[in-house]
Order: C-alpha cells, then sequence, then structure tokens
C-alpha cells in the first residue's frame, strides 16, 4: 500500500464503488413511489365493489333464509291448526294472529302430559331482523288482503316481507320476494 497517495475527495466503499452510487440505489425516487402508490390505488378501487357486491349478496342471502323460517314457521301453523291441534280464532283461516304469536306460542288442544297442564309450542324462537332495513318490522299480508297489497288487514299473518323500497342484484324489488 502507497502511504504516500493522496486522499480522494470521494470516499471509495469497500466494494470499490462511489458513495453516492449506493445511497441512492438503496431508497427510492419519487417516481418510484408514485407509480408504487397508484397501482395500489387502482388494486383498491377494484376491490371495494367486489367487496360491496359481496355484503349485497350477504344481506340477500339472510334476507331469504329469514323470510323462509318466517314461512315455513306460518305454514306450520297453519298445518297443526288444520289438523286440529291447536285452537283457531275467528276470521282467521287458520293463520296465526301476529307473528309475536308464533315465538309465544300457542297451547295444544291435546293434552300431551300426563298433568293437568295444557303444552304449548312455538314455531320460532325469535323474530329475526330484517337485514335490508336493520329492524324487526316486517310488511305482512293476511289472507283476506290482496296478494301485492302494501297494508296488513290485521286479521291474520298469511305473508310477510321486508319494508325495503330498493330492489335486488336480480332486479326485482325486495318486497317481493
Amino acid at each position: 500500500m502507497n502511504m504516500g497517495a493522496p486522499i480522494s475527495s470521494r470516499a471509495i466503499d469497500e466494494r470499490g464503488g462511489d458513495e453516492r452510487q449506493t445511497r441512492r440505489e438503496a431508497g427510492l425516487t419519487l417516481i418510484e413511489l408514485i407509480v408504487a402508490f397508484t397501482i395500489l390505488l387502482i388494486l383498491t378501487m377494484m376491490a371495494v365493489p367486489m367487496a360491496r357486491r359481496q355484503i349485497m349478496r350477504q344481506r340477500e342471502k339472510d334476507l331469504r333464509d329469514d323470510l323462509r323460517e318466517m314461512r315455513t314457521a306460518i305454514n306450520k301453523y297453519k298445518d297443526m291448526a288444520d289438523e286440529g291441534k291447536i285452537k283457531v280464532e275467528n276470521d282467521t283461516y287458520g293463520y296465526p294472529k301476529t307473528l309475536q304469536s308464533l315465538v309465544d306460542g300457542v297451547p295444544l288442544l291435546n293434552k300431551l302430559s300426563g298433568s293437568g297442564d295444557t303444552a304449548k309450542i312455538r314455531f320460532l324462537r325469535r323474530i329475526p331482523t330484517d337485514p335490508m332495513t336493520g329492524t324487526k318490522e316486517w310488511g305482512m299480508r293476511s289472507m283476506q288482503d290482496a296478494p301485492d297489497s302494501n297494508t296488513w288487514g290485521g286479521q291474520d299473518v298469511f305473508d310477510v316481507y321486508t319494508k325495503s323500497l330498493e330492489k335486488g342484484s336480480d332486479g326485482t324489488p325486495y318486497s317481493q320476494w
């Protein structure tokens, strides 16, 4: 090694390269950051509508399930009324008077237990929350109402529907499901 050699103003790193050059290669330039941010923004913009669509599909599935559950309970009530297993109120045609009566239960006419108490049968555990409106208020139709009626006559519960005014992914209003 030559001790008398002059020292350059630029320091040489261990690999023999310029220090300024390695510092530049270690970081990102402004253009690289803008390009990376733009790509990330485009991917995010594509993902948000897909997430919204997935949420809407889940809400529609929940609506179908809830309507099926309540309509099945109404049909079971009607079947038991037709078989004479539960008491039928006048002008109800064997349908429940309210949705709440499906939850509260109705007494059976024949005694299943040996005691003097009458057994009760419940058709629903609870009234489900409407996934479209977020409430437990459902639209109802009685047997005496028109099939496409949006008002409830109050005599019985023949059918249920959501009170949402929105349209489904298939284009039909949720209230017609």
